[in-house]
């Protein structure tokens, strides 16, 4: 997601400062190259030492002769973004009105005026994000182009946001935007289909995958919907769905308005007429499988050039996974088909094929690197249908 991205990170002095180290680690994690760049307020809560072990390279504590803030972020400058992480109040309203007395903000002015991307993730308390002066401020860098990540607003307090969240932010704000103004659809995890009262009909699907194919689209530019059976997510428009209808209802709004749909739900192949009372137990019980209707198909008939990336789910070696997936390319009108062993569901890393009509292209890693992979397949693929 970040890989050969160089991300000046400005550390400020909020508290939240001492996340600082992990959050160098999950950028370099996500393939990005880091340097940071304190203020004497962070320097008293994080040790510059700490954090050049955490980015493997020295930490600029102050502007000297070298001219530290033009040679990361000037006209010719080391850094791809400058993400500012934590930032307080005071380096908010700092940057909004270009005052450069900390080696950060200095760091700040100067990637504005080189157009340098810049990323911001506040921490404060939370009455003083709910300052007038502090929105102004917001409001006045937002116009300029930053990115903010949003805080979790917990126990009175605007807590900075989560690492993968900055790191998507970044990721974002930084890279190669190939699916800038569109609006991608992802269907993700299972669905469950009631029984009685407390027992549902379900499958293994975790959705990370579906969920990691939206954050990929997202730092690829694209405006996202989800609709999964989960919580809402910061990157995307969240529909929440639980049976295979409710799916097929969701999806269908969303693509009313949508470039492409990238269906990676586990969406249940049979239903049952649901009991009105908890069913007993200890005794035999039969249930009557109805199909439920297929997501695709109906997509399809509604939207016949809206491009589609299909999932194939298979028990069987890759001969016959691609197989599988040829047959639903050619039946559904498909984009491409990502086709993966039914023995990854629930894993962090997984395995996939990228399958289109004459080629498939093997994808290893961990699925949030397969769900960048499959935002830049449906990039190249999905706008040239």
């Amino acid at each position: 997601m970040l890989d050969d991205v160089r991300v000046a990170l400005g550390v400020t002095g909020s508290i939240a400062a001492v996340t600082t180290v992990e959050l160098a680690h999950e950028l370099r994690r996500h393939g990005a190259e880091v340097r940071a760049v304190t203020t004497d307020a962070a320097r008293s809560i994080v040790h510059p030492w700490a954090l050049e072990y955490a980015t493997d390279n020295p930490v600029v504590t102050e502007i000297t002769g070298s001219v530290e803030h033009v040679e990361l972020c000037g006209d010719e400058g080391w850094a791809d973004v400058l993400l500012v992480a934590p930032s307080t109040a005071n380096t908010v309203g700092k940057m909004a009105a270009a005052i450069d007395d900390t080696p950060v903000t200095t760091t700040a002015t100067t990637a504005f005026g080189a157009d340098v991307p810049v990323v911001v993730a506040p921490a404060m308390h939370e009455p003083m994000y709910d300052h007038p002066g502090v929105l102004e401020a917001i409001e006045t860098l937002e116009g300029w182009g930053v990115s903010f990540v949003e805080p979790r607003l917990e126990e009175g307090k605007a807590k900075i946001a989560g690492q993968q969240a900055i790191a998507l932010e970044t990721a974002r704000a930084a890279g190669d935007r190939p699916l800038s103004e569109a609006h991608v659809v992802v269907t993700s995890g299972a669905t469950s289909e009631p029984i009685d009262p407390v027992r549902v009909l379900t499958n293994r699907a975790s959705g990370r995958t579906g969920r990691a194919v939206a954050r990929g689209c997202y730092a690829r530019g694209a405006d996202v919907t989800l609709v999964h059976d989960g919580n809402e997510v910061p990157h995307a428009d969240t529909r929440r769905v639980e049976t295979a209808a409710d799916m097929r209802e969701a999806t269908l709004a969303a693509c009313e308005e949508a470039d492409a749909l990238v269906s990676a739900a586990a969406i249940g192949d049979y239903t049952v007429e649901a009991a009105d009372e908890k069913i007993r137990s200890g005794r035999e019980l039969t249930l009557d499988l109805e199909p439920t209707p297929k997501v695709i198909d109906a997509v399809r008939e509604r939207h016949p050039e809206l491009p589609v990336v299909g999932f194939k789910l298979e028990t069987g070696d890759d001969g016959e996974l691609i197989a599988a997936a040829r047959e639903q390319l050619e039946r559904s009108g498909l984009a491409f088909v990502v086709a993966n062993d039914a023995a990854v569901m629930g894993e962090t890393d997984t395995r996939v094929l990228l399958v289109g009509p004459e080629e498939a292209t093997e994808v290893v890693g961990s699925k949030a690197d397969v769900g960048v992979r499959i935002a830049d397949e449906l990039a190249a693929r999905g706008r040239t249908q």
